[in-house]
């Protein structure tokens, strides 16, 4: 049996931390920012754990 391949879209988009928990970057970090508050960037900035609902597909997509 080949092994799964991991999603090439995925791999970029989250990562795991040390115990375990999957994290995602923010959206609105990308353009625009000159209107946007420097306050407002930098929490933008932290990255944020992966809704419990999509935890099971991203796993699966990540090949865990």
């Amino acid at each position: 049996m080949p092994k799964n391949k991991t999603h090439s879209g995925a791999k970029k988009r989250f990562r795991v931390t040390g115990s375990g928990k999957l994290m995602r970057e923010q959206a609105n970090k990308r353009h625009l920012l000159e209107v946007k508050s420097s306050r407002r960037k930098r929490k933008l900035s932290q990255d944020q754990p992966v809704a419990p609902a999509d935890v099971r597909q991203v796993k699966k997509l990540l090949g865990r």
